[in-house]
C-alpha cells in the first residue's frame, strides 16, 4: 500500500509538472515577443539595429588602431567583430536588466508568476540577436578566406549556454538589488564600460605584459571572449577556458538566485 501510494504521489507530481512547464514556456515566449515588439516598434531597419552598434565600434577601433596606429595584425576587422558581437550580447543584457522589475511593475502587481522570468527573457532575446548576427561574422570570414569548421556545431551551443547562464545570473542579481538600491543602475553602466577595456576585445591577450598574464582569468569575460574568438577565427576550443567560463557562469547563476530568493518577497513593497 505504501509503495502504491508513493508511486501515485510521484506520478501526480510528474503529471503536474507538465502543465506548469508548458505555462512557463508560454510565458517566456509571450514576454520575449512583447519585448522584441516594443524594441522594434516603428523601426524600419529592425534586425540591422542589432548589428549596427558592434559594427560601428569595430569601424572606430579599426580606424584608430589599424589605420592610425598601424597595429600589425592580419584580419584585424574580423578579430574585432569576433569579440565585439558576443560582448554586445553581454553588455546589453546586463545594462538593461537593472530596471526590468520597475518597468514591469504593473504586470508584477496584477499577475502571479515567477518574477525571475523577466530578466530571463531579456537575456534570451539578446542571445537571439547574437545568433542572428553570426552570419555577419561568417561573411567577414569569407572576406578573409576563412571557413567555419564542424566544431561550430558543438562550440556554439556550448558557449551559448555558458554565456547565457553567466549573463542571466548577473542580470538576476542586479535587477533584484536595484529595487532597493537605485544607484546600482548607474554603477552597472559604469562597471560594464570599465570591464570592456579590461577585456581583450580590441587587443589580443598576448599584448598583456607577461607579469600580468596570470591575472587575465580573474576577469570573468576574458576566457569567454577568447573562447568565442578562437572558435570563429581558428575553429578551436580550449578546454581550460571553457572550464573557467563555466565555473564563473555557475557561480554567478547561484549568487543571482540566492539574492533573488532573499529579496523577492519584498518586491511588492518597493514597486
Amino acid at each position: 500500500m505504501l509503495a502504491m501510494r508513493g508511486r501515485k504521489q510521484y506520478g501526480n507530481r510528474r503529471y503536474n509538472l507538465k502543465p506548469r512547464l508548458r505555462y512557463m514556456l508560454d510565458l517566456i515566449s509571450i514576454l520575449t515577443h512583447k519585448d522584441l515588439k516594443v524594441r522594434y516598434k516603428s523601426s524600419m531597419l529592425g534586425y540591422l539595429w542589432s548589428i549596427a552598434n558592434p559594427l560601428a565600434f569595430a569601424f572606430v577601433f579599426y580606424i584608430a588602431f589599424k589605420v592610425i596606429m598601424k597595429i600589425q595584425m592580419e584580419g584585424y576587422a574580423l578579430f574585432l567583430i569576433a569579440g565585439l558581437f558576443p560582448w554586445q550580447w553581454f553588455a546589453n543584457s546586463v545594462t538593461v536588466t537593472p530596471t526590468v522589475f520597475l518597468a514591469n511593475a504593473s504586470i508584477i502587481k496584477k499577475v502571479n508568476f515567477s518574477r525571475n522570468i523577466l530578466p530571463f527573457t531579456i537575456v534570451l532575446q539578446d542571445m537571439l540577436h547574437f545568433i542572428l548576427s553570426i552570419p555577419v561574422i561568417v561573411l567577414f570570414m569569407f572576406i578573409y578566406h576563412k571557413t567555419p569548421g564542424w566544431i561550430w556545431l558543438v562550440g556554439i551551443p556550448v558557449l551559448l549556454i555558458i554565456q547565457f547562464i553567466m549573463a542571466y545570473g548577473i542580470a538576476l542579481a542586479i535587477s533584484s538589488i536595484n529595487l532597493f538600491f537605485r544607484d546600482l543602475e548607474r554603477l552597472t553602466a559604469l562597471g560594464v564600460t570599465l570591464l570592456f577595456y579590461f577585456t581583450p576585445i580590441f587587443y589580443p591577450e598576448t599584448m598583456i605584459p607577461v607579469k600580468y598574464q596570470q591575472l587575465i582569468n580573474f576577469n570573468p569575460l576574458t576566457p569567454l571572449i577568447i573562447s568565442w574568438r578562437n572558435l570563429f577565427l581558428h575553429n578551436q576550443l580550449d578546454g581550460m577556458y571553457l572550464a573557467i567560463s563555466l565555473g564563473y557562469g555557475l557561480v554567478f547563476l547561484g549568487i543571482g538566485f540566492w539574492i533573488y530568493r532573499k529579496l523577492a518577497w519584498k518586491f511588492a513593497e518597493v514597486l
